[in-house]
Parts: C-alpha cells; structure tokens; sequence
C-alpha cells in the first residue's frame, strides 16, 4: 500500500499500482515523503477525489484494534499491546515511600489524606492507554 498527497500536501486515496508509483518517481512527477509508511507527493495538480473511509477502534484492556477500511477493502489495520505493569509499578512506589517515611521519621504526623484529585483525573494506567491511541504515527486519511 502506497499513501499519495496531493500538491498541497493533502492526502488522496492510497494506492496498490506499484509500477504507477515507480514511473511517477522516475519521471520526477512525484517524490518521497516517508518512506515507513511509504508515502509520495505528488508533483502536479491532480484531482482531490477521495472515497469514504471508516475508522474501527476496538479498545480492549490488553490490546487496541485499529482498521481503516472503504466498502469492500481494508486499507490499513493494526493491533497495539498496551502495557499492563503500571499499577505493579506504582504500587511499589508507593511501597518504598511508606517504608522511607517510617523508616526516616518515626512519629511523623500522618499526611495520607490530603492528596485531592483535580476535576478531569484519569487514573495513570487509563491514561496511559488514551495517549497511545491519541499518538499513533500510522493515521491515514
């Protein structure tokens, strides 16, 4: 699969016709913009039709289903595996953090209950997860 961008830098529909694409670099009427992800710009102005395309998401809890797809083909699909030890890891912090205040300050005055949540606090491993699908490098028109 082949992503093209129009003069402007606008995406068109990708394309299957390799040997389109390679006569278009050869004749220096498209060039390379990335090549993970092979994407070209096209060097003329062209035509802006593009076709529909439906975006599916499955948000599991270990993994992420992302497809880009018209009426009859998938145009690009991919699975993420999402970390699952950030609760083990904050857990432990928070652990060695009890054990340094007991450790360090015997009769220290006990401050576990003044952390208040601002409005909008998303836990760090649901966080964790909304960046990952917010960030993906892979988004095609």
């Amino acid at each position: 699969m082949v992503y093209v961008l129009n003069k402007n830098g606008q995406p068109l529909m990708p394309t299957e016709n390799y040997s389109k694409v390679r006569v278009l670099l050869k004749q220096g009427k498209a060039k390379v913009i990335k090549k993970c992800h092979f994407t070209i710009q096209l060097m003329y102005d062209s035509t802006n039709h593009t076709q529909k395309i439906t975006l599916g998401i499955d948000s599991g809890s270990k993994h992420i289903g992302i497809s880009a797809t018209i009426k009859d083909k998938v145009l690009f699909e991919a699975n993420v595996e999402l970390r699952n030890d950030i609760v083990d890891l904050i857990s432990a912090r928070r652990e060695l953090r009890r054990s340094r205040r007991n450790r360090k300050t015997r009769y220290r005055k006990a401050r576990f209950d003044n952390r208040r949540r601002l409005d909008g606090w998303i836990a760090p491993s649901v966080k964790q997860k909304s960046r990952l699908s917010c960030n993906d490098d892979s988004k095609s028109t």
